[in-house]
């Protein structure tokens, strides 16, 4: 078995690792690493690990992490990665961070957008951005991931056609997504305290979420030039899931069948990714508990746009899924291994 670590290991990411990792058929985690729970066994933090991982928490510390330890996945918060990550990469260990700490490629931007300055910025550019339908090949060569945020990967997964085929325009595109509470992370916070979210549907960071830095460098890479975006995103009063609707406008005549080959051929290789057909459209809890991002393209004749609907469950596919999707690819395993699960 492959042994892994994870540092952040209690955190809602954390959590979503360790049961993918326990249940994984070439994998197995022999340390998880926490810094505020430390010398806990994990099951008692999280009592449904009972008999399965009893493993007593380890405080963070990357000189004592085995050598045979393959594998590194870092679910700290932002600004709390850079260093530690950097430390693991330069070890030589096989390093997926989940924060959004190696993300971008541009040190002003991460200061711009996480008011942060980044420790460690000569690093920046190293790490893979493990987008698996988009940069397979490179994930496969590096030993250095920067996993993807959620609602990027939502976005991301249902622009990627129209752009790299340059069906679209790239001015103009409105995003607006959706969020379950669970995106905000496990640390209590008053606005996604319960009595604030439950019966309640708001737009939170209007024009100033830090998602849009990473979501314009990526769709720029993809488009082959820069540009910018509109992106609102909203607390729903659930527990997770995401799901974003994109409205574009085609730069040439094109119809909804067309559009449906379009994407049903850039994903065909994609084991994750459903292309739904009319009258089918993407539902959160269809995905939920599950690794699958299914996207739903439509075209609004009447008003000459096209309107793309996709949903993830932000834990899985927008974070923790997604980063055992990667791991396989980086190990050379099955992309499906240890993730074959249907939505909830």
């Amino acid at each position: 078995m492959i042994e892994t670590a994870v540092l952040g290991a209690t955190g809602y990411t954390g959590v979503e690792l360790v049961r993918l990792l326990k249940a994984h058929p070439a994998v197995e985690p022999v340390l998880l690493c926490s810094g505020s729970t430390a010398g806990k066994k994990y099951s008692e933090i999280h009592p449904q690990f009972r008999g399965m991982v009893d493993l007593v928490l380890q405080q963070i510390r990357v000189e004592e992490i085995p050598e045979s330890v393959e594998v590194v996945f870092c679910a700290l918060p932002h600004g709390h990665s850079a260093e530690t990550a950097a430390k693991l990469y330069k070890k030589g260990f096989k390093v997926i961070d989940l924060s959004a700490d190696f993300r971008l490629g541009d040190s002003s931007l991460y200061q711009e957008w996480y008011d942060l300055e980044h420790p460690v910025a000569a690093l920046l550019g190293t790490a893979v951005y493990g987008l698996p339908e988009l940069n397979k090949d490179m994930i496969k060569s590096t030993d250095f991931i920067a996993n993807p945020g959620c609602y990027p990967t939502s976005i991301l997964l249902a622009l990627a056609p129209l752009l790299s085929k340059k069906i679209i325009k790239t001015d103009g595109i409105i995003i607006d997504s959706k969020s379950g509470v669970s995106g905000a992370g496990r640390a209590p916070k008053q606005p996604f305290h319960f009595p604030d979210c439950t019966e309640n549907f708001k737009a939170y960071r209007v024009a100033n979420h830090q998602h849009t830095a990473e979501i314009e460098q990526e769709l720029s890479r993809l488009a082959g030039k820069d540009l910018r975006v509109t992106f609102t995103p909203h607390l729903v009063p659930m527990v997770r899931g995401i799901l974003s609707t994109i409205y574009t406008e085609p730069t040439e005549l094109i119809n909804e069948k067309e559009l449906n080959h379009l994407f049903e051929a850039f994903y065909r290789e994609a084991p994750f990714v459903r292309v739904l057909k009319s009258p089918s459209l993407p539902e959160t809890r269809l995905v939920r508990g599950s690794n699958f991002c299914d996207i739903a393209v439509k075209y609004d004749n009447r008003n000459n746009r096209i309107i793309v609907i996709s949903v993830i469950d932000n834990l899985l596919k927008g974070a923790s899924g997604q980063a055992v999707q990667n791991m396989n690819i980086m190990l050379g395993l099955p992309e499906e291994a240890g993730l074959n699960y249907v939505a909830i």
